[in-house]
């Protein structure tokens, strides 16, 4: 793609695209069609469907769709949800996130020196898998961590784990999908400096970012101490880590223009998961987008 497609980085947060759009990032990467019935319209369509969900937050049975010629529904809701669930099934989400993410490193719109990460939990409303009740966010609901660079790009799939769940031991499979992706990608991530809050503070998470060639600046948690801790003194830049305030956190204040976010109504794990990864790709593509 040319350079004069790219965008200004602070435009917004596209909630659906153009069919070129769709035909450029997204077609390529879904699943073809080669059994059963052929789909009624076309995969741009079933598309922005599954992206008015995704932003309103409505229910599938309550999915506006629009008539054909003969005065009919074009096409049922359950049949968008398991277009949907077979793009979720198939990994096509994923492959199209991680296209999202090439295409900022191709375009040199990254900026890896420094990289952020923090966890957030979901509130659950009607159960399902993956759940667990968190007794600091008194709610029973999903956690998921989510790891962006310095110019609020999300450049790692999210770790997905019960509420109840700490952070800290998140973090081990947070980081090797980081460095899987980066790895297909092409992004080095040697020298960068990795900034987490103090919930991330243990011996094995700073471990393992030294072992990748990474800086750690973790916040030491004192742990109700009341006398600090002997020894060297651990390696923390307080600017660093109030940038956390200007990316992660605002990637998640993006995120909760999707409504279907807000709250997690389906009852499998992975097709939330699969929207979280729309959600993500689109602030990916903001600089591409109109």
């Amino acid at each position: 793609m040319a350079q004069s497609l790219i965008k200004d980085r602070k435009q917004r947060i596209p909630v659906t695209l153009s069919e070129s759009e769709f035909n450029q990032f997204i077609l390529p990467h879904l699943p073809t069609h080669n059994f059963g019935r052929p789909y009624k319209i076309s995969r741009y369509k079933i598309f922005c469907y599954i992206m008015y969900v995704l932003y309103t937050g409505c229910q599938w049975k309550m999915l506006p769709t629009e008539k054909d010629e003969s005065g009919k529904t074009e096409i049922h809701y359950s049949q968008v949800f398991r277009v949907y669930q077979q793009w979720v099934e198939s990994g096509a989400l994923v492959k199209i996130f991680e296209n999202s993410v090439l295409m900022c490193h191709e375009h040199d719109l990254l900026d890896t020196s420094i990289i952020h990460g923090d966890g957030s939990t979901t509130m659950a409303k009607k159960g399902g898998d993956s759940l667990g009740f968190s007794g600091h966010k008194h709610m029973k609901g999903e956690k998921v961590v989510a790891i962006s660079d310095r110019k609020c790009n999300v450049i790692s799939p999210m770790t997905v784990a019960p509420g109840n769940r700490h952070e800290s031991s998140l973090f081990g499979k947070a980081f090797n999908s980081l460095k899987d992706i980066c790895k297909r990608v092409g992004i080095v991530l040697k020298k960068s400096i990795a900034s987490l809050d103090s919930a991330y503070d243990s011996f094995a998470n700073r471990k393992t970012i030294f072992n990748a060639g990474m800086i750690p600046n973790i916040k030491e948690n004192p742990r109700n101490r009341k006398h600090t801790k002997r020894g060297r003194k651990r390696l923390y830049d307080e600017a660093i880590f109030e940038e956390r305030f200007e990316t992660i956190e605002r990637v998640f204040a993006w995120e909760d223009k999707f409504k279907r976010l807000l709250l997690r109504f389906e009852h499998i794990s992975l097709h939330h998961f699969g929207f979280k990864l729309l959600a993500y790709t689109m602030i990916n593509l903001r600089h591409f987008c109109s």
